[in-house]
This record gives C-alpha cells, structure tokens and sequence, in this order.
C-alpha cells in the first residue's frame, strides 16, 4: 500500500528543505575565482615566484577562514619565450575563463599578452616587467605590481654625480627590459651633462666570443664608468668575461642596476668573485616580523622539497610575487560574488581562437578594485598609483666579498644619505661625503677617474702654433735644414707638463709645430682645432696671441 502524503504538508516539507539548502550556500559555500600564472618555470625567478604565489594563497585564506571567496591557481610555463606566453594566457582565457592573469615574468612576453588582456577585460597584474614602454596608462588592463626601471633613473644619477664622473658607457641587453630603459637613463645623464659617447648592447644568445669582442671595444675606450643592465644569467657571464679581460681592476668604477642587484643572492661564489668591488642599487625592503616569518618557512619548505636546491634567499621578486598575490585575493573578496563567465565573441566567423575570445564579466570590476586596493605587504605599503607602484627608497650597495655591503640610500626627496631616517636632513644631495667610502675593482680605496687618455704607444701628439710674440707662453724653435725643433718652451708648456706628471698612468707629450711646408706661420687658430678633429693631433696648445 503507498504512503499518502497531505498536499499542504507536502508543499511545507519542501519549502523548509529549499529554505536550508539556500541557507548552506550563502553561509558555507565558497565562490572560486580562477586565476592564471605566466612563468618561465626553468629560471630563477620563476621557481622563486611559483613558491611564493602558492605560499601567500595558504598564507591568506588560512589567516581569512571566514571569507567567501577563494582563488584557484592555473600555471603555464611560458618557457621564457614570447609566443609560449602569449599562447599560454590565450589558453587560459579561453579554455580555462581566469578572471585574472599573475604575469607574465619578463617585458618582452608582456606586450602581446597585455593586448590580449585589454580584448578579454581581463587583468594582466606583472610584479617584474619593468620596462618604462610598457605603460599602465596607456594600457587600461595592465597593473604592474612594481616600480618600473625608469624610478631609479635618479638613484644612478645622483652616483655619477656624487663622485663627479664626466662620461658613462651604458652595457646593456638587446630586449624589451634593456632597450626601454636606456632613453630614459640618458635623459637622466643630459640633466647633468654627462656625456654616453658609446652604447654597448649585447643580445641575450651572444655567445663568449660576441661578448668578448664588445668587452675588447670598451676596453679601446677611455671611458671607466659602465652602468650594467642585464638579467641575471647575461650579467653574471658579462662579469665572469670581464674579469678575464682584466676590466675589474683600478680604475674602473661598475654600477649595476635592480634586476641584477635583486639576484646576487642566487648567483654562484665565482661570480660574485667576478664582482668585487661593483656598486649597485635596488629597492629597500623594510624589515619586519611578518617578512622574516615567511623567508624562514620558505627556506623550510624548499628545503624539505630539495635538499641540495641553491635558492636559499628570498628575493624581491619573490616577495612582490607574494604581496602581489595577497592584493589579488582582497580585492577578489571585497568584489564579492558575481557571474564569472565569459560573454562569447559577436563574431561570425570562427577564423582562430583569438577571434573567438570572450570577454570577462567580472574583469573590470577585478581591475577597478585591485588599483584600489592598499595593505601593509611584505614590502612595505602597497599602493598604486597610475597602475604600478611609486618609488620610495633605493638602498646603494658595495659588492664586498661574499656579499653586499650598504653604503647609503636614495630618496626622492633627500637624494643620498648614509642612513634611511635622516631627520635633520632637508636639502636634496648629490655629495660624496653622504656615502661611505666603497671599495673598488682591484681591491682600490681610490676613486676612479673615469676616464683614460686614448694614446698610441702612451704617446699624446700635441699640435703647437708657430707664432711670433707671446712667447714666454709658447716658445718654439725650428731648424728648416734638419726639418727638426730645436726648443719648445714656455709657460703654457710647463703647465701641460705638469697635469701630465699627475696622471696615475705615463704619457710623454709629443710636441708637433704646427706651420706651413715652408717653416712659416699657418696663422689660423681654426685649422690647428681642425686638425685635432681629424686626429691628426689629439689636442692643441696656444699662445695668448690666439
């Protein structure tokens, strides 16, 4: 026999069950939000950033079990090649339908994924392309999670000023993160009239001898003062080579920039060998409890995952990859739930997958929020400004021995300083004497001159005028049978004598009358400069009279 059931406690018994159920899923359920990472898992700071995005997802929702949200990470390997990105953050766009992108590592890889971002209405959030040409102002679905190169423009400037340096060669590679950062750099030069009479641009696949060959020009040069700009693996060659060709010695004087300075950590004993003496710059990172927590149980954990593994610090990419992390999660919760899919393409035809791609619902409600997002991260306050983090302080180091060691900071505001908090201090500066003394190349206390004089066989042509009068400046005597001088002198040549004696490298002035074929007087001041133009001569004297 069936059981009967009244209609209206029937109707009752499903109304409480439908009433529980929507209950449990406002109160107990969590929206997931699909996120895409774009990393070269092969390099150094892929592996760094992979561990300390995983690590601020346990980090976050562990410290915020109430909330109602929870991000899922979809990681590609970009390979470190600009289409494996590209197709990979199509693949997770399309395939995958992430709400935002972690990535990708490298400027040049960010270009086209950025197009793809801003077509989908979805984030592209970078904590390391850092070239100046990728502008989040100009490219609305770009956020960039730190400073770009372009912030510490000044810091290197106020160096090269610091020790009065006339001339500096920039070294450099040939991609996106080298070639759009020097413009900038030597705007920053203009500004205080040091010239850059050369540029040294080396592509990523050169190989020693390419590298060599370049080194052998610098060292051709008389410039002494070379600013690095490289990634890691490129840098840490150039300095091995260099070493070889006898450039880390007295008298050059090497400054490296934040992509380099932020890796010396992970770099080998020899290299660093290689790098004695060179001075670099990078982002402060202030030291708190929260930070030394997580360097500790990072290195557990890497650790317990590889024993022999050599990343033993935490770098700043890795800690940007964290706090860059943290911001997406707040800024998901505080969006809250909403529809996550893809509105598909209008289009009719069905050509590619580029063609096809959707766009995000949820996208600029990510992207308006994320920009407005601020907390206190590992590295100090997170805060942008126009898309990407502002500069706030740049710590100058000397590489000394096995290691780094501080030698001041530069501000915005107060240019050098020996210490970070220097509260008396107003004035911006530019003065030696707010640095601690390096060490150089060569293990020298001596600041180099920055410059060499080019000379063939450390022999200077100086071209001088054959005129009469004056000659207590310039005396010249000149035999016409033997085609011979018999006697130069005179004030303007003792003085020139002397700057020569104080130069730390010998040089024996070769002086060369300047005259007709017949043994008289050219009498034009013009052709002589003109002659050291063609290098006929490699400079000039003059009497008065001119």
């Amino acid at each position: 026999m069936k059981p009967s059931y009244h209609p209206i406690l029937l109707f009752f018994f499903i109304s409480q069950l439908s009433f529980f159920a929507c209950v449990g899923s406002s109160t107990n359920s969590t929206a997931l939000f699909h996120v895409g990472v774009v990393l070269d898992l092969n390099s150094w700071v892929g592996k760094v950033a992979q561990s300390c995005i995983s690590m601020a997802i346990s980090d976050f929702y562990a410290r915020h079990q109430d909330y109602n949200s929870k991000i899922v990470l979809h990681t590609r390997d970009s390979k470190g090649d600009v289409v494996s990105a590209a197709s990979a953050a199509l693949d997770l766009m399309k395939n995958v339908q992430v709400q935002a992108i972690i990535g990708p590592q490298r400027s040049a890889e960010a270009k086209f994924m950025i197009d793809l971002g801003k077509k989908a209405h979805v984030p592209i959030i970078s904590f390391s392309a850092t070239s100046p040409s990728l502008s989040p102002t100009h490219s609305p679905y770009f956020v960039r999670t730190t400073q770009d190169d372009s912030s510490q423009v000044q810091a290197i400037v106020a160096i090269v000023q610091a020790f009065g340096w006339g001339e500096v060669v920039p070294i450099y590679e040939d991609t996106e993160y080298g070639n759009g950062f020097i413009p900038y750099l030597i705007d920053g030069f203009q500004g205080i009239y040091t010239r850059v009479p050369y540029r040294s641009v080396i592509p990523p696949s050169a190989n020693d001898f390419h590298i060599i060959r370049e080194l052998k020009k610098l060292k051709g040069n008389q410039t002494r003062v070379l600013v690095v700009h490289m990634t890691a693996s490129l840098g840490s060659r150039l300095f091995a080579l260099a070493k070889e060709e006898g450039m880390m010695t007295k008298g050059y004087a090497w400054i490296i920039t934040d992509g380099l300075s932020g890796m010396l950590d992970l770099m080998t004993p020899s290299t660093i060998d290689s790098m004695q003496g060179v001075l670099g710059i990078k982002p402060y990172i202030p030291r708190s409890k929260d930070l030394e927590d997580v360097e500790m149980r990072w290195k557990r954990e890497l650790f317990l995952k590889d024993p022999n593994n050599k990343m033993n610090e935490l770098n700043l990419f890795g800690i940007r990859a964290y706090d860059t992390t943290w911001a997406l999660a707040m800024a998901v919760e505080r969006v809250g739930p909403m529809n996550y899919r893809f509105l598909k393409s209008q289009t009719s035809e069905n050509l590619t997958d580029l063609a096809t791609l959707g766009t995000s619902e949820m996208g600029p409600r990510i992207l308006k929020t994320i920009l407005n997002t601020s907390f206190k991260g590992l590295s100090g306050e997170f805060h942008l400004v126009e898309g990407q983090l502002q500069s706030s302080a740049f710590q100058i180091f000397n590489v000394i021995g096995k290691g780094e060691r501080v030698i001041g900071y530069w501000t915005p505001k107060k240019g050098l300083s020996q210490e970070l908090d220097v509260a008396e201090k107003v004035a911006y500066s530019t003065s030696m004497a707010d640095l601690k003394k390096p060490i150089w190349p060569g293990d020298s206390i001596t600041i180099p001159k920055g410059w060499v004089i080019s000379t063939k066989g450390n022999t200077l042509r100086i071209g001088v005028p054959m005129k009469k009068g004056f000659t207590e400046f310039v005396d010249v005597k000149w035999d016409s049978q033997t085609k011979k001088t018999t006697h130069i002198d005179g004030f303007s040549i003792a003085v020139f004598r002397g700057v020569l004696g104080k130069l730390p490298f010998g040089v024996t002035p070769h002086f060369i009358p300047y005259m007709k074929a017949d043994g008289s007087s050219d009498g034009s001041y013009d052709n002589l400069v003109y002659e050291v133009h063609l290098q006929s001569f490699e400079a000039q004297l003059d009497n008065i009279s001119a």
